[in-house]
């Protein structure tokens, strides 16, 4: 038996009532959006979204990095992005960890990890004003492109507007 197994046949199943294969890839409702990627989240549903109307890029804190700015220059110059919603939440792991202490863990399990960094979130409300920023200000996007934040609270379903 296969460790994967499980999800092949749930994909099979998927399969067979399959509906979305008009969809073009490109983000019908013009949204990207950068959330974490606990399983908690369901970016779609909470935000009143079908597939292929927003480009939703997941990582461990929903962390504006180098990798989703270089996706979101992709997301809004090929794929139709022209709003971007950074998403964290609430109970997140990132924030109950340092960088330090991760690198620790891994130490002690044989695994040198000191050329990564893992973007901890010490305080949501600065890491999300942090990365707002980082988009708004970054020349590899349109100016005045609209940019808004929100934490999402896991254990209620809400989204609470950033005022930054």
């Amino acid at each position: 038996m296969s460790a994967f197994d499980d999800v092949y046949s749930a994909n099979a199943k998927f399969a067979e009532s399959f509906g979305s294969s008009g969809l073009t890839g490109r983000a019908a409702r013009g949204l990207a959006v950068v959330t974490c990627m606990d399983s908690r989240i369901d970016p779609l549903g909470l935000l009143g979204l079908q597939p292929g109307d927003a480009k939703i890029l997941r990582n461990a804190g929903a962390r504006v990095t180098d990798d989703v700015l270089r996706t979101l220059v992709l997301a809004v110059y090929v794929l139709g992005v022209n709003r971007v919603l950074i998403m964290p939440h609430t109970d997140c792991g990132m924030a109950k960890v340092t960088d330090s202490e991760v690198h620790a863990l891994t130490r002690d399990h044989g695994v040198d990890t000191r050329s990564l960094e893992f973007h901890t979130v010490p305080d949501q409300n600065e890491a999300l004003k942090h990365d707002l920023t980082r988009i708004r200000t970054t020349p590899f996007l349109p100016p005045g492109m609209p940019v808004a934040g929100g934490i999402y609270d896991v254990h209620t379903g809400r989204l609470t507007p950033s005022p930054h």
